[in-house]
């Protein structure tokens, strides 16, 4: 249900049940875990880039199991599978893209919302869909989208339930950049592996603070980017792409 591999520096994980469109049921969220965690301890992955299989990116939860009494409940769902996901997906300090393939709904949708960079194909359709079964958005979606649209946009897409085709996505802010569905692979893995070849601790850094700059005010936000830029100036690569600089030759960075 979840595949794996590296290339180029990239973690590639794969949403990998398309028959279900690639909704989770307990394993899933746990493997998809342990892929992560498995990213963030291996040095020889440099960036993440998750993806999905057929026709969806993902349906959010299967609600089969949801509903299932002899399952997980639903409070056990939120915490045990999906809080950790996004957890993880903000906490690795490595570049994390995202390449929307197809629908991306509830949890779906939030979880492609967490990802550091995220790329959808042209006719991918973004759905809160929580409001239609009468539940709430889980997976950090009611304290990113608001951050990333606004209140009023956010409150609306959430009660209504509105698709958000990838376009009008790019256009409110809510994500990165919408391109034809054939080249969206090359597009979205292209830019993981045009990361995986960057300073990646500086930009491990800087996602650190950015995660920061949500509950900081400007005065301990300045504080800590003198803080953190002193971090960043003690790695390799701050040495290696001054000394590339002044060489006035390519850099070679090593993520350290």
């Amino acid at each position: 249900m979840i595949d794996f591999k590296i290339e180029s520096g990239v973690g590639i994980i794969t949403l990998n049940r398309p028959d279900k469109f690639n909704s989770f049921v307990r394993q899933m969220a746990f493997d998809l875990q342990a892929r992560l965690d498995e990213c963030e301890s291996n040095n020889e992955v440099r960036s993440i880039y998750l993806t999905g299989t057929g026709k969806a990116f993902c349906a959010g939860q299967d609600l089969a199991e949801a509903i299932d009494p002899e399952q997980t409940q639903l409070d056990k769902i939120v915490e045990e599978h999906y809080n950790p996901i996004i957890d993880r997906l903000r906490k690795i300090e490595k570049p994390i893209v995202c390449g929307v393939n197809g629908v991306a709904a509830g949890a779906g949708a939030n979880l492609a919302l967490a990802c550091d960079i995220t790329i959808a194909g042209s006719s991918v359709a973004f759905i809160q869909a929580f409001s239609k079964i009468g539940l709430i958005p889980d997976s950090g979606g009611t304290y990113y989208l608001p951050r990333l649209i606004g209140m009023q946009k956010a409150a609306a897409l959430m009660f209504l339930g509105d698709k958000v085709m990838a376009e009008e996505a790019v256009q409110m802010g809510m994500i990165y950049k919408a391109v034809a569905d054939e080249e969206l692979q090359e597009v979205a893995f292209g830019v993981a592996q045009k990361l995986a070849k960057m300073p990646t601790k500086g930009i491990g850094l800087t996602k650190r603070l950015l995660n920061e700059s949500y509950n900081n005010d400007l005065t301990r936000q300045l504080i800590r980017e003198n803080e953190v830029q002193t971090e960043a100036g003690q790695t390799y690569d701050y040495q290696e792409g001054v000394n590339a600089f002044l060489e006035k030759r390519k850099p070679e960075f090593k993520g350290e």
